[in-house]
């Protein structure tokens, strides 16, 4: 008796690597959050700290409304300027209701001289009337409220945080943003990337203060055209290939700005 045919069956395929799904795909990798370890960014801040301890803002002001009106004055506009036109302002309206009072028209006669001055004269008067109508005269230590007033962003409700709060907040401006991304600090494709990743790494200690450290030495030494490296504290660690000098500039407290 012969045995039944079988088919043969087909070699089963060797097992390769399971494939992952649409939730697991790979993901193309991003920049690093940051390319200096920990005591390298804590150096960083300890000498920026020797070298102006008690760093303060450019814009002048009088109280937390003057401060807020300063800076939302200062988008793309220079910190010089702002203070040009804004003390005869502050002179006759330090507060919401004086402010209010003078009317968007007057507001516009001060600030003429600086840029976008109609559509900054209208904020203004509208973030003025809505501090007295919503928050009782008063600047609110929130940030939240803060970007809900007219003509606030992120940026400025973080400078006023900083400022007049004294709250650890990081405002990235456009030297920030630069110094960020030149040396590897924070890379980042927008402000609030950037933002993110230093508040992340640079130490609590130095948080407080931090904002205006890079803002001051990305304005006086990492200049946007031609970067001072000579005048660095921080060029034996900086690693932005471009750099002229590997040697740190004398560690002395600046007395301005």
């Amino acid at each position: 008796m012969t045995k039944p045919k079988t088919k043969k069956r087909p070699a089963a395929k060797a097992a390769g690597p399971k494939r992952s799904g649409a939730k697991t795909k790979r993901r193309s990798a991003g920049p690093p959050a940051t390319i200096y370890s920990p005591d390298e960014i804590g150096e960083m801040f300890r000498r920026f700290s020797i070298q102006r301890p008690e760093p303060k803002g450019e814009l002048e002001h009088v109280n937390a409304f003057t401060l807020l009106v300063a800076v939302v004055l200062s988008a793309q506009a220079t910190d010089i300027g702002v203070n040009r036109a804004t003390r005869a302002l502050f002179e006759v309206a330090d507060t919401p209701q004086k402010m209010a009072a003078l009317g968007e028209e007057r507001v516009g006669e001060y600030i003429r001289t600086i840029g976008l001055w109609r559509n900054k004269a209208k904020n203004v008067i509208a973030l003025s009337q809505a501090l007295i109508a919503e928050h009782d005269s008063e600047v609110p230590d929130d940030r939240d409220a803060l970007t809900k007033l007219p003509g606030v962003g992120r940026k400025t409700a973080n400078v006023v945080l900083n400022m007049a709060f004294g709250q650890p907040t990081m405002a990235v401006d456009t030297h920030i943003f630069r110094i960020g991304n030149r040396l590897g600090l924070a890379p980042g494709k927008t402000p609030e990337q950037v933002e993110a990743t230093l508040v992340r790494v640079i130490p609590e200690h130095y948080l407080r203060h931090a904002h205006h450290w890079l803002i001051l030495h990305g304005r006086y030494v990492c200049k946007a055209r031609k970067p001072d490296c000579e005048a660095c504290v921080i060029a034996d660690l900086c690693r932005w290939p471009e750099k002229s000098c590997n040697s740190p500039a004398p560690l002395v407290e600046l007395q301005t700005p």
